[in-house]
């Protein structure tokens, strides 16, 4: 009888702490299902309006955007209702749920930077400047879209590292994207010239090269800028192309004594 008693007395002692450690077990029941199912079915649903095998950059981007939003506004929920069942956290528990506003306030004061990429992330989910697969050029840094997340993006470069921009730069900024509306994008190179250099002989020896063109594209007291522009191809093999149309630049001035 008295180990009955003390049964009943500890599980109505801890009862709040069951009670949350449960609501936060359902929260992480909840997104780990979202994820693994409905995510899938929403794939394989969309894949069967479309007629193709996966899908596509603008809706994985979407998806992907959706689904991390989504997770992120259950796991804010669950947090509040667990703290609710607490006596002494009872009002911030409250607080969270029905004083939105005020809330709303604290947060944006405290995290300015962080809510202003979030929103930039929803803007360039919807917009889609850039897309999950795309080739972008962000402030000088070339790379591919790995992942669009909520305050971040993910770009993996050529020598296969990885750069993470804030999405309100991105956002604000100018984006080279060359993966979009065109299946091919133009392949170009600079190369400079001393300023006494014979600029007629260097385009002469450029244009010699099959299938390139070139022209003066600026003259500074530094030197002159010749543009060097080659036939277009597939946005995947833009940096490789470059890189060997800027190699048979300069060998060609080389072997024509410009310098």
């Amino acid at each position: 009888m008295l180990h009955i008693l003390a049964s009943e007395s500890f599980l109505d002692k801890y009862d709040n702490l069951f009670t949350a450690v449960g609501i936060l077990l359902a929260g992480a029941l909840i997104v780990f299902f979202f994820d693994r199912y409905l995510v899938r079915r929403a794939t394989r649903a969309v894949g069967a309006l479309t007629g193709e095998a996966g899908l596509s950059r603008d809706t994985a981007t979407r998806l992907r955007f959706a689904r991390r939003a989504i997770e992120a506004v259950v796991g804010i929920i669950v947090v509040a209702v667990a703290l609710s069942e607490f006596d002494a956290l009872d009002q911030i528990g409250h607080t969270i749920l029905a004083s939105s506003a005020i809330t709303a306030a604290v947060i944006g004061f405290a995290a300015r930077q962080t809510l202003a990429n979030a929103v930039a992330g929803i803007l360039l989910a919807v917009v889609q400047p850039i897309r999950i697969g795309d080739l972008v050029t962000f402030e000088g840094e070339t790379g591919t879209v790995e992942d669009v997340g909520l305050t971040y993006t993910w770009l993996r470069t050529g020598a296969d590292s990885r750069l993470l921009v804030p999405n309100e730069r991105l956002a604000g900024g100018i984006i080279r994207n060359d993966s979009i509306r065109s299946p091919t994008v133009a392949t170009e190179v600079s190369v400079w010239l001393a300023p006494d250099a014979d600029e007629a002989a260097a385009l002469e020896a450029i244009r010699a090269l099959e299938g390139v063109r070139a022209r003066i594209a600026e003259t500074t007291h530094e030197g002159v800028r010749i543009l060097v522009m080659g036939a277009p191809g597939p946005p995947s093999e833009r940096l490789a192309r470059e890189g060997d149309l800027r190699a048979s630049a300069l060998g060609a001035l080389r072997g024509a004594g410009v310098r």
